[in-house]
Order: C-alpha cells, then structure tokens, then sequence
C-alpha cells in the first residue's frame, strides 16, 4: 500500500521536473501538443455527465458552436430536480438556500465567463455565457450576478425541491443533540416523509463523520476543426457557509480552455483545486507535451504535495478527499484521473457515449 511519505519520494522528481517544463519521455505517456489537423470530435467529461457529452457531440455534428454545445448538454443536469449537485434540486448552504456557481470559456475567442453563489437561476451555466457575451468583465457573485440574470430575462424561482429540503433538515437536526432540533428516530410526531441519513447511498453521512455530499458537472468538447469549450457548473459543498466559492466559478482552477492546447474540468475538493490552479495545471503540462491522462495525474499530485492539514489527511497521510480531473487535448485525445482509484468520467466519441475508469494515485483502503 502506497504511503504518502513514499508516494511524494517517487514523485518528486516527475513534478519538479514538469514543474520546470521538462516534458516526459515518450515511454511515460507524452504526446505532442501540436494540432495535427482534422479531429474526431470528442467530448469529455464528469461521470454524471454522459447526458451532457452525448448532447455535446450531437450540437456540433450538426455544425453547432463549441459553447452552445457543452451548456446545453449541462442544461439538461441542472434542469434535473432529481439530480441534488447541480442547479434545481441542489442541496442547500448553512442556511437552506441553493447558491450556484458555474464557469465557461470559448476556446475560438478566448473568452471567459462565471458567476458564483448566484440564486434563484436554475441554469447559471446560461448566466456565465451572458456575463462572456455581454459584459466586459468574467466573474460576477452574489446580488450582482443575480441582478445581471434578471435584467437578461431570467426569471426568478425556488430552486429548493421537497427532496433538498428534507435533506437539509435532518442535517440540521443532527448537528448538535443540545438543541430543540429533533432527528427522524427521535420525534415521534411529523417524521414521515423523512429517510435515515444512511439510506442515501450517496456517501452523505452524518456530521460527526465530516464527510458532506458534493457534486459537479464538467464537459468540455472538441470539434471536428480543433476548436474546444468547456463548462463547469454546480452547487457546491451541501451545507456551505453562504457565500462559500468553490473551484467551479474560478477560471484556471475548476476549467481552463487554451484553443491551441486544450481543455480541462475538475471536479471534488474545490479549495485543493484553487490551491493548485488545477485546470490551468493540467493544460500547461499538455502544452508542455503530457497526454491528458498524465496531465490530470500531475495536477493531482500537486494537490497531494499541497495537502498538509492533519484535518485533511487519513491515517496514512493522503487526502482524505477526492478530486477528480478531466481533459482533452488539441488532437482529440482525451483522459481522465482522480486521487483515488474507483472512479469514472463520461466521454462520447465516434457514435458511441460511455463511461471509461480514471486513472488515479492511490488504491483504497
């Protein structure tokens, strides 16, 4: 089992070797970052993403934009009530309220769009395009994002469902067991409708585990010209301090499109993503001439050199979090990695949308 002190002794030398430019040789997985002409258009992406990379490709088969393509394929997770990481239906912060963040950027002009703990918009992914379309500025957050979404139409709405709502009552029963907030098991009156934390199956635990649902959408997309877009949209850690800013909305941490290299998304942990300058990081190891795949690996081993609070690590001195790295280069190749091996990421190429496995660091426990 790979420690983390014998984890960063192998590495130090590949990332202080990519740290100053020095492209890997072929036998460690490099590929040219040069565009070697016509590409099968490919998108790629978050695992709860196939939806959105198969819309995607279908929009720019039929000759549509890059952008226009992986924010309609994100449409359709953040108009989904079902899906409680993105958009309608996200789970809540600290105080019951849906605050969305969510990022673009169009590779043909180089532009860049986000939003942050925007309310009352179920598609922020639209909102971040019209702040990059509209406005001679990239990020907008809080009131002002919400101001600007309704002086461009957008109408205002509860983006709070019954299923979130529930949700985040019974987390807030169960923070302390000194307040006059009552869990399922403990009222004997009003708790139909409720289900036990543990029945989620989504690795939502209770408090004193400190482990909370969070959830992201990236796609990114190349067509058949070379030209790549990419979009990151989400709600956030569930149960955040109001006003609390991922990675998401942080151009060069939860996205980076460079026209001439390529694209990368993230998502996980967003403060480790920020402290790394995670998208950014793996375009330039592209450019440097790493395949995606090396590229996201090396980004996420920066996050393991970073990674140093006791309160992050687990019992061997690895994060006890995930992050999760997408990417596709100039040629079309595309890769996938996370910290920890199990996980998947959605690409559609050729007629054919699938879930492939992410290289990863370590193995679990």
């Amino acid at each position: 089992m790979t420690t983390r002190r014998d984890f960063l002794r192998a590495t130090a030398g590949a990332g202080a070797g990519a740290a100053f430019g020095i492209v890997p040789s072929a036998g460690l997985g490099a590929s040219a970052a040069v565009h070697l002409g016509r590409v099968t258009p490919v998108a790629v992406g978050s695992g709860n993403g196939r939806a959105a990379c198969a819309r995607a490709i279908e929009v720019v088969q039929q000759g549509g934009d890059t952008l226009d393509a992986v924010i309609q394929g994100v449409n359709i997770v953040e108009r989904d009530p079902n899906d409680t990481s993105v958009g309608y239906g996200g789970l809540p912060n600290l105080d019951g309220v849906v605050q969305l963040d969510s990022s673009v950027m169009h590779g043909p002009t180089r532009g860049a769009g986000a939003v942050a703990s925007l309310e009352g918009v179920k598609t922020p992914s639209l909102v971040a395009r019209d702040v990059m379309r509209y406005t001679n500025h990239v990020l907008l957050v809080g009131p002002g994002a919400k101001e600007f979404a309704k002086s461009m139409g957008y109408p205002m709405e509860n983006l709070l469902t019954e299923e979130s709502r529930r949700r985040w009552v019974e987390w807030r029963a169960r923070l302390s067991d000194r307040d006059d907030y009552l869990t399922p098991e403990q009222s004997i009156h009003g708790a139909t409708g409720f289900r036990s934390e543990a029945s989620y199956g989504d690795g939502l635990l209770d408090s004193h585990d400190g482990v909370r649902p969070q959830g992201t959408i990236n796609c990114n997309v190349i067509n058949a010209n070379g030209d790549l877009s990419g979009v990151t949209t989400t709600s956030g850690l569930a149960w955040k301090i109001p006003g609390r800013v991922g990675d998401s909305p942080i151009v060069g941490a939860g996205l980076y499109v460079d026209n001439d290299v390529g694209a990368a998304g993230s998502t996980g942990r967003g403060e480790s993503v920020i402290k790394t300058v995670g998208g950014h990081t793996v375009v330039e190891m592209m450019r440097n001439g790493m395949s995606p795949t090396d590229a996201c690996l090396e980004a996420l081993r920066r996050i393991v050199t970073f990674t140093v609070e006791p309160h992050l690590l687990d019992e061997e001195g690895r994060p006890n979090f995930g992050v999760n790295y997408y990417a596709v280069n100039k040629n079309g190749e595309f890769g996938g990695a996370a910290i920890f091996a199990g996980a998947r990421f959605a690409v559609s190429v050729d007629g054919d949308t699938r879930l492939e496995d992410s290289a990863y660091l370590f193995q679990r426990n």
